[in-house]
């Protein structure tokens, strides 16, 4: 974990378009994550409680202070992370860093792998039509055994998969196989989560509640330890 904060360090992880840069929004708040450009090659943006200026961190601890209007300009060779501050709820319990896709082959894995050193648990993201595919499981293999207790699998797009018995397959086979690496396994629709508004009905069908209740819990844990 990282010296400067007592919060336990989350990491949003998982393959390119696995929904990455939506959990962000409804973990951070609609509009605080810069999402245009998480989603492009960017070095992992570790967000922060506060008001503090943002700034760039170099792969040997310097820290560059940065416009958040040039953070696309960014680059992923010589930046180990980008750190920005917001007043978000969620970042009173937990910070939260948005990693690049996993599976960028343009982008070196050393890019996400440098920052795996300060997390103390994952919420990895998982398209659920093609959930928990053969890339997904090796890369999570070469992860520290001592986040898993600690860690998510996320099925996103969840509501794209039609039919009660195709979903209750989906959902064996991703418990069978990737369960014990995780404290749980959760589907989830994040466009429903985020559109839920004050219709409680709709934001725990989407998934989100069951899943936000596992993350605070991880969270509070954390923080008692």
């Amino acid at each position: 974990m990282d010296t400067s904060s007592k919060r336990p360090v989350m990491a949003l992880m998982g393959e390119f378009s696995a929904g990455k840069s939506t959990l962000a929004n409804l973990l951070l708040g609609e509009g605080h994550s810069p999402v245009k450009v998480t989603a492009t090659q960017l070095p992992p943006v570790w967000f922060s409680y506060g008001d503090e200026e943002p700034y760039a961190v170099g792969l040997y601890g310097s820290e560059t202070p940065l416009a958040l209007e040039d953070l696309e300009q960014v680059s992923v060779d010589d930046t180990a992370h980008v750190r920005i501050f917001l007043k978000s709820e969620i970042l009173e319990l937990m910070d939260v860093i948005d990693m690049p896709g996993n599976s960028d082959p343009n982008m070196s894995a050393e890019v996400w792998r440098r920052a795996v050193q300060h997390v103390d648990g994952v919420i990895w993201c998982s398209h659920a039509n093609q959930a928990w595919r053969q890339s997904e499981a090796a890369v999570w293999e070469e992860m520290p055994d001592h986040l898993y207790p600690n860690s998510i699998l996320l099925l996103t797009r969840f509501d794209k998969i039609l039919g009660d018995s195709n979903r209750n397959r989906v959902m064996r086979r991703v418990r069978a196989e990737a369960e014990h690496q995780f404290s749980g396994v959760f589907p989830i629709s994040l466009t429903d989560a985020l559109s839920s508004g004050e219709n409680r009905q709709q934001w725990e069908a989407s998934g989100a509640e069951d899943f936000i209740s596992a993350l605070l819990e991880i969270a509070l844990t954390s923080l008692m330890v």
